[in-house]
């Protein structure tokens, strides 16, 4: 039985570019779907794949995450005096129990390896998760559930993946397959952005993984690699080169690029159809724009 995945990183130290202006003065990972910000939703996947430890790699003008997860006195004061105790008991049931947050920076954007680099003290030597806030994925069961379970039969490391057109994998990190059942993979590599004619496959990496403790050790001395930044994705290879097990899941529920404008409209589309007391109302505000 493999060692039981308890800690998990969110790199949240990026700019957002892509998104641009509305993250200027505000963390793309506190925007908004629907009734609450990214970083909620995966925090509160972390919650249902059993994560008791949940690490953020922040950056500066971050300090909103950080608030959000806090106890907001006057708030709590506020409703508690209007008698909305309702409310103030769903504030304050989401909140992580003291201790179970810590916080450390990525002082300058070297990449997504570095970020999860910055984790390592507070990893320490155990499996963990990474979770990009920007890919929000919305399943029954949430999907790093889904990759735990199939993680607690094969060990070693385990991302969830996508099938994308082959013109598109020079987006993401690509596995080098050997053995495909429909939706577990067993890869025996790894590239980061390849060309579309020499992808090994169509089948890429989205924002979740779970990561044996060794990455830490080939990232301390990677190089740079595609963009001039340290790739996680480079790290994964070579852990499967050291002899390490490496899977791909196809979760299953719905993935959204919220790091991109039409995707974070369309999250918020989504969601919001599929609220309960929000949809039935939507849906006809959406029949004007037809």
């Amino acid at each position: 039985m493999p060692q039981t995945v308890r800690k998990a990183v969110f790199p949240v130290a990026g700019l957002g570019t892509r998104i641009l202006p509305a993250t200027k003065a505000m963390p793309k990972e506190m925007l908004t779907v629907v009734d609450r910000p990214l970083i909620h939703y995966a925090v509160e996947e972390a919650k249902a794949a059993g994560i008791e430890e949940f690490y953020f790699v922040t950056g500066r003008g971050k300090g909103a995450i950080e608030d959000h997860f806090d106890v907001a006195f006057e708030l709590e004061t506020t409703l508690r005096e209007r008698g909305r105790i309702e409310q103030l008991d769903e504030l304050q049931a989401w909140l992580p129990a003291a201790g179970q947050i810590a916080y450390t920076r990525q002082q300058r954007p070297l990449g997504l390896g570095h970020a999860v680099w910055c984790a390592r003290h507070l990893v320490g030597d155990e499996p963990f998760a990474v979770i990009l806030v920007d890919d929000l994925m919305v399943c029954d069961p949430p999907c790093l559930k889904q990759m735990v379970d199939a993680y607690d039969k094969t060990g070693g490391n385990v991302v969830a993946v996508i099938e994308v057109p082959r013109e598109q994998t020079n987006r993401y990190g690509v596995l080098d397959i050997v053995e495909d059942d429909g939706r577990l993979a067993r890869a025996r590599g790894v590239v980061e952005k390849p060309k579309p004619e020499e992808a090994p496959s169509n089948l890429t990496i989205i924002g979740r993984y779970i990561i044996q403790p060794e990455i830490f050790r080939h990232l301390e001395t990677m190089k740079p690699g595609s963009g001039n930044e340290i790739q996680l994705t480079d790290g994964l290879a070579a852990l499967i080169a050291a002899g390490q097990a490496f899977h791909g899941l196809r979760a299953t529920g719905r993935r959204f690029d919220c790091g991109d404008k039409l995707g974070f409209l369309e999250a918020n589309i989504a969601l919001g159809l599929d609220h309960p007391e929000l949809g039935a109302e939507l849906r006809r505000i959406l029949q004007n724009y037809r």
